[in-house]
């Protein structure tokens, strides 16, 4: 999920009630429920760089420990309080748990069980940013302030709160889950419903039903067969209709495209993607070459590429220049 997203997450376990377990709870809750996004210093050394190490050791269970005593570390050496180290250790777990539960219903992706194993785990429940989860944090965030000016207005100002905000954390927290759980659901249906379809055809070796960051009812339906990718978008409002769908055909395997794929760039990106497409094209220079390029069909297609590797290979299957980029490629 976005900062924003895991940063209320955190304040709302704090004020939840985590914060009577150590000083300083909402200063290290916040700073856990980000704690694992600490790799994107990875994207200093380029973007394949940080699609490789994104969402890797610090999203593991292995490195939550560490993750966890991280904050509690730089709360106390920043502000030079005490805390209470067992129970700011345990809420910074929790609040790092929170983190990895809700990148884990991304389509992204998360690879919870390094260094042991390399898979990607996802559910596509949520997009990364969703509307209606920011809202409902920005109203848990905002009720409280309102809730006092309202008593000020009413006169009953005067009033005290031993726990202020905990009411609008605990219905911020709940509703979150709710709404997963909801979209969980709901993700099961959609699938459900793209997997007994015919498209081009062919049946479906596979599909994916990914979410929008809108509309809770509405999924973008992926649909991989024998020889193409089918792309439809499905309403749950709505009778579902496979012949709209975009049939995105899968190019012949070819000894180019097994160059390209030999390459460490072509590696580590096929390692991340989980529906790649291959495109083989010719290329303008140099003379006899070809254009090799591969894109993850869950964030984008053919006519609106997303992630996405390239390789210019040469008339001897030498491969000249390889590349990846978050959007559409061509050598430069």
């Amino acid at each position: 999920m976005d900062p924003l997203t895991h940063t209320l997450t955190g304040l709302f376990l704090s004020r939840a009630g985590l914060n009577r377990w150590t000083p300083r709870a909402s200063a290290i809750l916040m700073l856990a429920a980000n704690a694992p996004d600490i790799d994107f210093v990875s994207a200093a050394g380029g973007s394949l760089n940080y699609l490789h190490y994104h969402r890797h050791l610090t999203h593991s269970l292995a490195a939550m420990p560490v993750m966890a005593i991280l904050p509690v570390l730089l709360v106390r050496g920043v502000t030079r309080k005490p805390v209470a180290w067992l129970g700011a250790f345990l809420a910074a777990l929790i609040a790092v748990g929170s983190h990895l539960l809700l990148d884990w219903t991304n389509s992204y992706g998360i690879r919870l069980l390094l260094p042991f194993s390399g898979q990607w785990l996802r559910l596509d429940w949520t997009n990364v940013v969703d509307v209606w989860i920011w809202a409902v944090l920005l109203l848990g965030l905002a009720g409280p302030f309102l809730a006092r000016l309202v008593g000020s207005e009413i006169g009953s100002g005067t009033v005290r709160q031993r726990y202020p905000g905990r009411g609008f954390a605990v219905f911020a927290l709940g509703f979150l889950l709710l709404y997963n759980c909801t979209r969980g659901t709901l993700h099961g249906r959609a699938e459900a419903e793209l997997q007994t379809r015919i498209y081009g055809e062919s049946a479906p070796l596979r599909v994916a039903a990914l979410p929008n960051a809108a509309n809770p009812l509405y999924w973008r339906g992926l649909v991989e067969t024998p020889e193409s990718y089918a792309v439809v978008g499905l309403n749950m409002t709505e009778p579902f209709d496979p012949t709209r769908a975009q049939i995105f055909h899968k190019p012949d395997p070819s000894p180019a495209m097994d160059a390209a794929n030999r390459s460490a760039a072509f590696q580590q990106f096929l390692g991340f993607s989980q529906f790649p497409l291959w495109r083989v094209t010719p290329a303008d220079e140099p003379e006899n070459s070809t254009l090799v390029e591969a894109m993850d069909m869950r964030f984008g297609s053919p006519l609106a590429p997303g992630f996405m590797a390239g390789a210019l290979v040469d008339s001897r299957l030498r491969v000249l220049r390889t590349w990846f980029q978050f959007g559409a490629l061509r050598p430069r």
